[in-house]
């Protein structure tokens, strides 16, 4: 992790995409710390758009379209939600710095969400950031079964429609790698970071 705590007032939307665009995140202790750190993980998560894999049931769940699927109508919302305490997930990193700096990149065009609704109610979701031709995945919440997976397909279909070349998941988890998220070294990552930030940000 690289490491300096920062009080929320030093932190701009301009500087947080700056550090995305060097590799660094922001995270939080806990949801009601104020102060956020930088994260440099040695191991870097990301899905390769060309392997990208889903399992036949989750497939034919998709198929069954369960959900309205919609893009940045909700994105306040999903972070909210995603900062909730669940079942699995009994406290979560996304304090109030962190929503409103996201919510700050999200008037900027720089940060968006993909929404799993149910009727009326916003049953699953995930947000992330773009900058260039790279989208860095956040956080993502799930109130019904496969919702959350399933907005992460959309995701995929979304931004390779689009064009883009990297999709980050900061960390690979047992989850994500059933779709084929793969950890590769800094120093790799860093090099298909440059290439994709060094492009004007694509519309998502």
């Amino acid at each position: 992790m690289a490491g300096r705590r920062s009080r929320d007032q030093r932190i701009t939307p301009e500087l947080l995409l700056r550090a995305y665009s060097i590799g660094l995140f922001p995270m939080s202790d806990a949801a009601d710390d104020p102060e956020i750190f930088w994260v440099e993980p040695e191991m870097r998560g990301i899905l390769p758009l060309d392997a990208f894999h889903i399992s036949k049931s989750l497939a034919k769940a998709v198929r069954k379209k369960p959900f309205d699927i919609r893009f940045d109508t909700a994105f306040d919302a999903v972070v909210e939600k995603c900062a909730e305490e669940a079942e699995d997930r009994p406290s979560t990193w996304i304090n109030d710095t962190i929503k409103e700096l996201y919510g700050a990149l999200h008037k900027l065009g720089h940060a968006h969400s993909v929404e799993a609704w149910e009727g009326e109610a916003l049953v699953g979701g995930l947000y992330g950031v773009s900058l260039g031709s790279a989208f860095f995945g956040e956080s993502m919440f799930s109130r019904r079964t496969n919702a959350s997976k399933i907005c992460l397909v959309h995701l995929v279909e979304r931004v390779k429609m689009r064009g883009f070349t990297l999709l980050d998941t900061q960390f690979t988890t047992e989850h994500l790698k059933t779709f084929g998220a793969i950890d590769v070294p800094k120093q790799d990552y860093l090099k298909l970071l440059d290439k994709a930030v060094d492009s004007a940000t694509l519309p998502f």
